[in-house]
């Protein structure tokens, strides 16, 4: 799989030749973000704090909360780890700071040791000092206690000059139950289907910046399809992970659906078919992932309009819309309506009301005894607290990210209640 990456030098995306020349300035992070995000994790690299020359620590944060980032630079105890997981990292890049007594303070899955190496021997001081370690002694050192390596190959960094990849299958090898993900020279889609298939992935930063690789390209290239056209089943799901049909894809309406981020697929019938082009319904594409057998792609999307399904319904397996994300369309469609009856619009309108129902209805969900009468009293809370979120402008997306986020931190509060909300027990 490809890690797209994006170094920060001074609050802007950079890629630099050896760590050393500066080759590219993209700018701003962000709008990268955006769209890299598409591919999965993002490896986010704080140049500056690697080098002891600054921070680009507000900025790394606001990506973290855009995406999944695995973030790295500068981070060289215990403590400046935890931060970055519970700031919502999915991951921490550790270089020098890689060693048994911080690792061990760390939860290991969510742990990448860096190994920089210049001609097989481990280099840091920002790629200056040789270490006397090889590769592959350190990999075996640092294995119990991580859960993956960066390697790059520092001879190879931003020189688009290919990636090395007898190394990466012995390195594979080596790594046992950790996943090796190698950097540094990485230029073609063809090195990243073959990467993946000996069980590495693609850290890839000047190929994409310079446009010698195409993002939704490279997002294709594991693929393993056993179908005589070639194309790929395509798991069409929305922002919660509802299933709302099966497609087909194959490269050209992959990379044009990464590019233009929306529903673009390949009809066994008609060719190219850009979902909602004469319907209307249309979807914009979240994500593009892989199953664990690259045999079957799933894109995620947000969904306009009637639905997925050609009959009108919102998935091809039935009309019936259920749960919360029914809840939250159907409120929208009761507060954008006109019937003057509608209690949503009412609860959206009248001021004070939404407030005073939510006070009530927790009250009484506290006072609740049994599990139909507490069940009953918590649909009562979740329907006005989803009014309040249409109130805000908020989708229930963005609550469910917060709480995706909030599961990562690793330092817990005590999370006592407020005096104010504590009962008498005297």
């Amino acid at each position: 799989m490809i890690i797209p990456s994006i170094d920060l030098m001074g609050g802007r995306a950079v890629q630099l030749v050896g760590g050393e020349r500066l080759e590219i300035d993209a700018g701003d992070p962000r709008p990268i973000m955006e769209r890299f995000r598409i591919a999965g994790e993002v490896a986010v690299i704080d140049l500056d704090a690697a080098m002891g020359t600054g921070s680009n620590a507000d900025l790394v944060a606001e990506l973290c909360r855009m995406g999944p980032c695995r973030v790295g630079g500068g981070i060289r105890d215990v403590e400046a780890a935890v931060r970055w997981l519970d700031a919502g990292a999915s991951k921490v890049i550790l270089g020098t700071a890689a060693r048994q007594e911080i690792l061990q303070e760390l939860p290991r899955e969510r742990v990448i040791a860096a190994l920089d190496a210049k001609n097989g021997v481990v280099v840091d001081q920002g790629w200056k000092n040789a270490t006397g370690l090889g590769i592959f002694e350190r990999l075996e050192e640092l294995r119990p206690f991580v859960g993956g390596f960066l390697v790059t190959t520092v001879e190879r960094e931003g020189r688009l000059g290919g990636a090395d990849l007898g190394l990466a299958e012995r390195l594979a090898a080596a790594a046992g139950d950790t996943r090796i993900t190698l950097a540094g020279g990485v230029t073609t889609v063809e090195e990243i289907g073959t990467l993946d298939r000996l069980g590495c992935d693609a850290q890839v930063g000047m190929a994409l910046y310079s446009g010698r690789m195409d993002l939704g390209d490279a997002v294709f290239a594991p693929g393993r399809s056993d179908r005589p056209d070639g194309l790929m089943p395509t798991v069409i799901a929305d922002e919660r992970g509802v299933a709302l049909g099966l497609v087909y894809s194959d490269g050209e309406s992959v990379r044009r659906a990464v590019n233009d981020r929306q529903g673009i697929y390949r009809s066994r019938n008609r060719g190219m078919w850009i979902k909602g082009e004469t319907s209307g319904d249309t979807q914009e594409l979240l994500k593009v992932d892989w199953d664990c057998d690259r045999d079957c792609l799933r894109f995620t999307v947000r969904q306009a309009g009637r639905g997925n399904c050609h009959l009108g319904t919102r998935s091809c397996w039935g009309g019936i819309d259920a749960g919360l994300g029914a809840l939250e369309r159907r409120i929208a469609r009761q507060a954008d309506g006109d019937d003057a009856r509608s209690y949503t619009r009412r609860l959206l309108t009248e001021p004070g009301l939404l407030d005073a129902k939510l006070r009530e209805e927790i009250s009484e969900l506290v006072a609740a005894e049994g599990p139909e009468h507490t069940a009953s009293e918590a649909a009562d809370v979740l329907f006005f607290v989803m009014a309040a979120l249409r109130r805000a402008g908020v989708p229930l997306e963005a609550v469910e990210r917060e709480l995706d986020r909030r599961a990562l931190k690793v330092t817990r509060r005590k999370g006592d209640a407020k005096p104010a909300f504590v009962e008498e027990t005297e």
